[in-house]
């Protein structure tokens, strides 16, 4: 049996993982090919087991688990039994995670020991979504597995290249010293797709680009030749587009309004993380889906809303770039809303971006029309490759 790697990235009340083959049989096109692809989601409530592809069983396999999986450590608990048993007791070689948030600290994979975690633990306010899920997994393997090497990857990584101007806020110096600084996020991502652009559209993959990675979390990133030059979100994940629950940009002016109103600072990073966004202006879904297919004009609203700071986002990167090649939609509305991509492209036009409707609607890889001025592509993310990639390499020069 070839060496392993799991690959965890881990959320509030879901663990994805992917298993790769470091070792490919010969002749075999993929140099790391994903023998395992699941998650186990529902955890805290109706924990389930669910399966998209692997050698034993088919995609879709579902298998649900017991009450007693609650709470991130049991999951991970069962998680490791299970893949134990799967592989006949062979353990994987290493294990990478998607870590949100690597702060001044870390621009680049690390191997974690306790140190990094404490480091890591300093940066949860800044991601209260992700950051303690993301260093949860990671805790239960040291606990199961103490020899067990874990690679973090980080979001922040890839932008961490930026431009001073691009990274500073209009702030005290002592600020941005102590880590105040525009951070940006979803680089995993935005790093997998400017890499499969030199296969997708290798004419474009050295020009200046554009990735909109709209999903539950939403942001936008400037790519010149492959390295990010300015994106949408900054010292935290809330800033930018709208997104299922996040307020996007926002006057500080308001926090303080709210402060002044007796609200306490975990009232409002509460609010800002939960109860914002699309689910906020909607009043009752934060899911771009639900609100396609409602009537209520509430939601139509927080939909023109969506669109129209993505326009904008569009029109301020591409003065970052000074022009645009190419746009890219990823991540799950980006790549299976051909309602949202069309709309926001539409308000792009000026741009000289034009679609071709047929093409969006069935979901191609080009998207945009014969006579478009600027191109349009639909690229799938994937993230947990991203991190393999990275662990895999970070494993090498250790050896």
């Amino acid at each position: 049996m070839p060496d392993t790697m799991l690959v965890i990235n881990a959320g509030s009340s879901s663990i994805k993982f992917q298993l790769f083959d470091l070792m490919p049989t010969v002749g075999q096109a993929d140099p790391m090919p994903a023998r395992l692809r699941g998650q186990i989601e529902g955890i805290g409530t109706q924990p389930r087991l669910l399966l998209r592809s692997s050698e034993g069983c088919g995609a879709g396999y579902e298998e649900a688990l017991p009450a007693a999986v609650e709470g991130m450590p049991n999951a991970m608990t069962f998680l490791g039994n299970w893949l134990r048993e799967w592989l006949g007791g062979v353990l994987p070689v290493a294990v990478g995670h998607r870590v949100v948030h690597g702060g001044p600290a870390y621009d680049e994979p690390i191997v974690v020991d306790d140190a990094a975690i404490e480091t890591l633990e300093r940066y949860a306010p800044l991601a209260p979504l992700h950051q303690p899920h993301n260093l949860a997994p990671i805790r239960a393997i040291r606990s199961m597995m103490p020899g067990m090497v874990q690679v973090a990857c980080f979001d922040t990584a890839f932008h961490r290249r930026h431009p001073e101007v691009a990274d500073r806020y209009a702030i005290p110096e002592q600020l941005y010293r102590e880590g105040v600084r525009r951070y940006g996020f979803h680089g995993l991502s935005y790093e997998w797709i400017a890499r499969r652009l030199h296969d997708v559209a290798p004419l474009i993959a050295h020009g200046r680009v554009i990735i909109a990675h709209l999903g539950s979390g939403a942001s936008m990133c400037a790519i010149q030749d492959g390295v990010s030059i300015d994106s949408t979100m900054g010292f935290t994940a809330l800033d930018g587009l709208p997104m299922g629950t996040r307020p996007g940009q926002l006057d500080p002016g308001i926090v303080l309004y709210l402060l002044s109103r007796g609200m306490d600072a975990h009232a409002i990073e509460q609010m800002l993380y939960r109860d914002c966004g699309l689910k906020g202006l909607s009043g009752f879904s934060n899911d771009v889906r639900d609100l396609l297919g409602s009537p209520d004009p509430r939601a139509s609203l927080a939909l023109e809303v969506f669109i129209y700071r993505a326009s904008l986002a569009i029109g301020s990167l591409t003065a970052a770039l000074g022009g645009l090649d190419a746009l890219v939609f990823t991540a799950g509305i980006g790549e299976h809303s051909a309602v949202i991509r069309s709309a926001i492209a539409e308000r792009s036009r000026w741009i000289g971006l034009v679609l071709d409707e047929t093409a969006n609607l069935m979901g191609r890889s080009c998207i945009s029309s014969a006579d478009s001025q600027v191109q349009a592509y639909v690229i799938p993310t994937d993230e947990e490759r991203m991190i393999a990639t990275h662990t895999s390499a970070l494993l090498a020069r250790r050896r």
